[in-house]
């Protein structure tokens, strides 16, 4: 039975040794919380009476792209990092892309990125009331990793079906394994998450199992 992993929307906010001291900025300017909701009101309220507020969209998705492109570019200002935020919507979610030529806001193994995109969600769920699964793209890192993890799944479906024995994987964070979830699923045969975080992994498993 195929378990696809959902992403989730709370947030352990730690840095890990060795990474780029950006990320720590970044986590120490929200320390007392993702966002202030009210100061923010009080702000869209003061230019309310601009005509042209009424035309705000009525697509939530787009609404969450919008709060999270706002908050991100707080955070960019206060770690002098440039970067340009472009926002969109693809089928049921939000996404948002910095384009940047620097991996600070990558990190060791996306580290930094995982954690700036719950961030974002909390900014979302602060703003909105509404948990987000707004997904946050920097450098086109998640499109490059999203290419490998499809060939990492294409070469253990080969490696089962010739064996017919149960393939582990490595540990991946949520993102990653339902991608390799749906490319087995769409090759024939099954998979499963094992394992607690941070060291769950996915099984893939021979036709029949």
């Amino acid at each position: 039975m195929t378990n696809t992993d959902e992403t989730s929307t709370s947030v352990d906010v730690q840095v890990a040794d060795g990474s780029d001291g950006v990320a720590g900025e970044l986590v120490e300017s929200v320390a007392a919380g993702p966002v202030d909701a009210a100061d923010r009101a009080d702000s869209d309220e003061d230019e309310s009476d601009d005509p042209g507020q009424a035309d705000a969209s009525d697509n939530p998705l787009e609404v969450e792209a919008e709060v999270a492109a706002d908050y991100l570019e707080e955070l960019l200002d206060i770690a002098d990092l440039d970067g340009d935020i472009d926002t969109y919507v693809d089928g049921d979610r939000a996404h948002v892309s910095i384009v940047s030529n620097s991996d600070a806001l990558v990190g060791r193994d996306g580290q930094v990125l995982d954690a700036l995109q719950e961030l974002a969600r909390l900014a979302v769920l602060a703003e909105t009331g509404q948990r987000s699964r707004l997904m946050l793209d920097v450098a086109g890192f998640r499109e490059k990793r999203r290419t490998e993890l499809l060939a990492l799944a294409a070469d253990a479906v080969e490696v089962v079906r010739d064996g017919a024995e149960p393939v582990h994987l490595k540990a991946m964070n949520p993102f990653e394994r339902k991608i390799i979830h749906d490319a087995v699923a769409a090759a024939g045969l099954t998979s499963e998450s094992e394992g607690e975080e941070p060291r769950r992994h996915v099984v893939v498993l021979p036709a029949g199992a």
